[in-house]
């Protein structure tokens, strides 16, 4: 086969098989017997019934495990099941200060998260932790906490199927509706939690990042049906994500019509797992990921692919810098959601074209990035996405958005989905709708600016992308 860097990747989705890294996990703190009793202790609230009340039957199945993450900020995180079969669990996660062993600090100030596809919370969000080329205090989660911010968030259902999983039945049903529906028990939990612990019971905010903005919109959409009293979100901060394409996005919007037609025959093939490339996406993410970094300078070699002279090096910057490459097909006529859609931006190209260097992040963070990915996601909310983005109006998901009142900040990467995010943020219902695109230049190529992972990877993040959804929250 002949070398085609669009169809590098695609073509390497349906071919890879091997096992991931595991994701390592730091040490659980044992729980000292004095603790047990103590009031407002994070130990009591796997034991609170009105934790779970409104849950549609969720149950804790663990308790909350404690590390330690950098200074007085200290990460927790438990597990629930929230359907029947064993693959139905999510786990929880809080990031937060604390004023001694197991007691957070009040902290009225407070965030809820959910991840995009293929990395889970900590990957996406406290990547400081999953890499040693990064500064213990460099992640989002880490920053807000620091600013007494109690920043939660989720592990959709996907992220925990074991590697080497063969029958993905238990997916078909699993799209952006069950997760939103798992948002929402996140968020009665964190709420619950945060008022047995000293915090109040004060609505959250809610971000969602890339595909988790979408499930964030759908739990947006089915939250304005609840009473007042019973609604959890505060303010709503979609990151990098389109809901809808406007009128002036109308090529992208048909794209979007070919990717869910194709979409649509996957599913009714019975295959209910990966994307449109094939099955076991994160799979051959993470072994790209794994060579980058392990054997940068050998000659990247993939099972039926002839590449030219390219190292593993090479490749794991590819696949950072021109992401847009794995998400076409011009055999089936599929193009991604958006035009040089790319994970983070370029600082070097080659004679030919193709980034050599990523600009915003380390090297090794990004293949630590890459390796963090899970092996397997649900195929459905995907196909619900494009169905979506091209103006499908049978889905549910946004049939009340008009009715979102709450202020809206609307965050977009140059790079990524960028300006074409702020259409579906205004469409919302609210009169207080903000936005903040992170632009390299005003006149840059799209291929060579700010890219969609930056915003939580890039060494400036902090200044360039949190300091101004912190300042956001403040001021709401």
């Amino acid at each position: 086969m002949r070398f085609n860097l669009r169809h590098i990747v695609p073509i390497a989705l349906l071919s890879l098989v091997g096992c991931g890294v595991e994701t390592p996990v730091s040490e659980t703190l044992p729980v000292a017997a004095e603790e047990l009793g103590q009031e407002q202790s994070m130990l009591q609230a796997s034991d609170c019934p009105s934790c779970l009340v409104g849950t549609e039957g969720a149950r804790f199945v663990s308790g909350f495990e404690r590390e330690k993450v950098v200074d007085d900020v200290y990460h927790y995180r438990i597990r629930l099941r929230v359907g029947d079969t064993a693959n139905d669990v999510i786990t929880l996660h809080r990031v937060v200060r604390e004023k001694g062993a197991w007691k957070p600090v009040r902290a009225p100030e407070s965030l809820f998260m959910v991840h995009g596809d293929a990395w889970d919370f900590q990957a996406a969000f406290m990547s400081s932790t999953l890499s040693a080329a990064v500064a213990d205090n460099k992640s989002i989660a880490v920053y807000l906490a620091k600013k007494n911010v109690d920043v939660w968030g989720i592990d959709l259902r996907w992220t925990h199927v074991p590697q080497g999983t063969q029958d993905f039945s238990f997916m078909k049903e699993w799209n952006l509706g069950t997760h939103a529906r798992d948002v929402g028990t996140g968020l009665t939990v964190a709420r619950a939690v945060r008022t047995l612990t000293g915090s109040g019971n004060q609505k959250m905010n809610l971000l969602g990042w890339s595909r988790g903005a979408l499930v964030a919109y759908a739990y947006m959409n089915a939250e304005t049906q609840r009473p007042q009293g019973l609604r959890h979100v505060s303010g709503f901060i979609p990151v990098d994500m389109v809901m809808k394409f406007g009128p002036e996005a109308e090529q992208q919007r048909q794209w979007a019509c070919v990717r869910a037609t194709v979409g649509d025959m996957v599913l009714r093939s019975g295959r209910y797992e990966g994307n449109l490339a094939g099955p076991g996406a994160g799979v051959a993410i993470q072994l790209v990921g794994q060579a980058a970094k392990h054997l940068p300078d050998e000659p990247a070699q993939l099972p039926g692919i002839e590449l030219p002279p390219i190292t593993y090096r090479q490749l794991g910057v590819l696949v950072g810098a021109a992401t847009f490459s794995l998400l076409t097909n011009e055999a089936y006529g599929i193009q991604p959601s958006v035009p040089f859609y790319h994970f983070s931006q370029a600082k070097a190209f080659s004679p030919m074209g193709l980034p050599t260097e990523l600009a915003n992040v380390e090297e090794e963070a990004f293949f630590d990035f890459l390796s963090s990915a899970h092996p397997y996601q649900s195929f459905t909310e995907m196909v619900e996405s494009d169905r979506l983005q091209c103006g499908d109006e049978s889905l549910p998901y946004d049939d009340h958005l008009s009715e979102v009142k709450v202020p809206v900040l609307y965050v977009g990467a140059a790079g990524g989905f960028g300006g074409y995010g702020e259409y579906s943020a205004k469409r919302l219902g609210s009169k207080d709708v903000s936005v903040h695109l992170v632009q390299e230049k005003p006149d840059a190529s799209r291929i060579a600016d700010y890219g969609h992972a930056d915003l939580f990877l890039d060494k400036d993040a902090d200044s360039v992308v949190w300091e101004p959804i912190y300042k956001w929250m403040k001021k709401h």
